[in-house]
């Protein structure tokens, strides 16, 4: 009985000890790292350090922000934040060779003081740079007219400050009537390059001032696309057009100090809040701003930031700039900056938030790969040139895509022959990045603006007719069944008519499920899209959920032949001819008695 009992006792005795053994290993497996880690630098943490930072890179497209001496995935309550001042170069040199082992390069961008003599690093990593592949944000810069977008936008891809008297914009205008308003009338492009550690590769020709977009993508790592959009009440549609076509990861809403908020300003802010764009604020002109003026200009854009749901963040030091890159993707934050192009005020702030901003999109790299053309060029000797939006997936040289839908609604397949980004010609556009693609033997008019170039695995077809809940934004009166407006879905710009909706007559502020039904051609549109519509002094914002897909040309003619087919095989009743005979009778007659006269006379 003793023996049985020794027995058992070891038995509990050695569950508990295995059980103990158990939850050392969880843990482990359960501990993150402390903020000291880099100091000890064991064996596991490294590993796991560097597994967390092959994920944030993966995540970041290249690139991402690491805070020395902050704790990662720790589960404890009491959390330490910082390293000793004197052990931070210790703990540099630690991070460094296991950057060298990943391999990525880190830059440092600023050291933060915390409570007594601890401190904290926040570095910059990006994979090494390859050749003819960089990472790409786009910027949409909007805001009121002679708010001086074209002036900060010369200002920081030239890196030449302005006279005052709007020399910097010069640089960037491409019409003539453009130089002689001084108002910029269409979409332009401008880049602004950095190099692995935040550096500005951006080197204007000193004669000409004209950038070399080659040069400056293969020597970036980080390419930042401004979309410069007009601030002029009457080219509204091209400003939406640039929103919705051009996909921009963020919004630059720029306003002049002394004149404040006024004009489109609200428009444009409504209008990115809509489409779900992270919006920071620019004021500029602070350097001829009088005190009392500028102190009233920010106390209505703190109101105006606060009634769009956002925490207003004035930068003023490099510290200001890493809180408000790492959480402005969440989009519950808004930066502000004062700057001025005449003096330079904050500029090296803007730069620096730029370079470090981190992109907000998902990627689909492994879907069917979707292009949505925003602009077609014509190149002597080349052909026509579609440029756009790569949406999802990934198009490499000599991919078959089908193109369309064309007016009738039908996709054509095309070989893909050469593609540039930036000017610079590549091998392979990644999910997210603008191109440009030569279409071979494809007129330019039969090629136009809201036009895919996707995969024909996805087996494509064109609609009329979609179902959209949409929110009026402003309506002066009330919309009904069969109201037109002109909608903006991506790249698709095209007037629409309200065939139905589910309320008897819709209002300001009204949220609906509608369907409408496009006037012209059938568009190639997705559920999920975020769509805008306008007409006149109507605004209103909406996203689609439904489509009905439209029959191609080639299904029609053969549902037409297919009921011409069962229409003569039928017995029609009716009334006989004349002798009685119905009409195919006679002809087979007739044919016969032909035949008989020829073989008559041959004999």
């Amino acid at each position: 009985m003793d023996r049985i009992q020794e027995n058992q006792k070891k038995t509990v005795n050695l569950c508990e000890l295995y059980a103990e053994d158990d939850n050392e290993v969880d843990e482990k497996v359960q501990r993150g790292l402390d903020a000291q880690f880099l100091l000890r630098s064991t064996p596991e943490d490294v590993e796991k350090y560097s597994i967390h930072l092959r994920k944030q890179l993966m995540e970041g497209e290249g690139e991402c922000l690491i805070e020395l001496g902050v704790p990662i995935n720790s589960n404890s309550k009491n959390i330490k934040t910082g390293i000793p001042e004197d052990d931070m170069q210790k703990a540099v040199e630690a991070h460094q060779k296991i950057l060298e082992k990943i391999p990525a390069i880190g830059t440092l961008v600023v050291r933060r003081k915390q409570t007594g003599n601890l401190v904290t690093e926040v570095w910059m990593v990006r994979d090494p740079p390859e050749e003819k592949d960089f990472i790409e944000a786009r910027v949409a810069v909007v805001g009121n007219v002679d708010a001086g977008k074209s002036t900060l936008l010369g200002v920081l891809t030239h890196s030449a400050l302005d006279d005052g008297r709007g020399a910097a914009r010069t640089k960037l205008f491409r019409h003539k009537h453009e130089f002689e308003s001084g108002r910029t009338s269409s979409v332009g492009n401008d880049i602004l390059g950095f190099d692995v550690h935040g550096n500005v590769v951006n080197k204007p020709d000193p004669h000409n001032h004209n950038l070399d977009w080659v040069q400056i993508g293969s020597d970036c790592a980080k390419l930042v696309t401004f979309i410069d959009l007009a601030g002029h009440e009457k080219y509204l549609k091209t400003t939406i057009f640039g929103m919705t076509g051009h996909m921009p990861d963020y919004t630059m809403l720029m306003i002049g100090a002394n004149m404040g908020i006024i004009g489109t300003t609200k428009e444009h802010l409504s209008l990115a809040l809509s489409l779900h764009v992270p919006v920071y604020l620019v004021v500029t002109k602070i350097d001829m701003c009088p005190a009392n003026i500028l102190e009233e200009t920010m106390k209505n854009i703190t109101r105006l930031v606060r009634s769009a749901k956002k925490l207003p963040i004035l930068v003023r030091t490099m510290d200001d700039v890493v809180h408000a890159a790492v959480n402005f993707p969440s989009k519950k934050v808004c930066p502000i900056f004062q700057v001025s192009n005449v003096e330079g005020t904050n500029l090296p702030l803007l730069r620096q938030f730029l370079n470090i901003v981190p992109l907000r999109r998902s990627l689909n790299e492994n879907d069917p790969a979707h292009f949505q053309i925003d602009d077609i060029y014509w190149v002597d000797g080349v052909g026509t040139i579609a440029s756009g939006t790569l949406l999802s997936g990934t198009i490499r040289l000599n991919d078959i895509l089908l193109l369309g839908p064309t007016s009738n609604g039908d996709f054509q397949p095309i070989p893909i022959k050469s593609i540039h980004r930036k000017r610079m010609p590549v091998g392979i556009v990644k999910c997210g990045q603008s191109a440009s693609f030569a279409l071979k033997k494809i007129p330019k008019k039969d090629v136009r603006k809201g036009m895919v170039l996707v995969d024909p695995k996805t087996k494509p077809v064109a609609s009329m007719l979609f179902e959209a809940e949409i929110l009026v934004l402003h309506h002066p009166t009330t919309i009904k069944p069969n109201y037109q407006a002109m909608l903006h879905i991506g790249s698709v710009r095209q007037t629409a008519t309200l065939v139905s909706m589910g309320k008897e007559v819709l209002r300001t502020g009204d949220r609906d499920k509608v369907q409408f039904k496009f006037i012209r051609q059938p568009e190639y549109i997705r559920p999920g899209t975020k769509m805008v519509f306008r007409e006149g002094r109507t605004k209103a914002v909406g996203t689609v959920l439904s489509v009905v897909p439209q029959e191609s040309l080639a299904q029609q003619r053969a549902k037409q032949k297919e009921g011409r087919n069962k229409h003569y095989g039928k017995k029609t009743g009716g009334p006989k001819p004349p002798n009685g005979k119905p009409k195919v009778e006679k002809q087979l007659e007739a044919l016969s008695i032909d035949k008989l006269a020829d073989s008559s006379s041959s004999a």
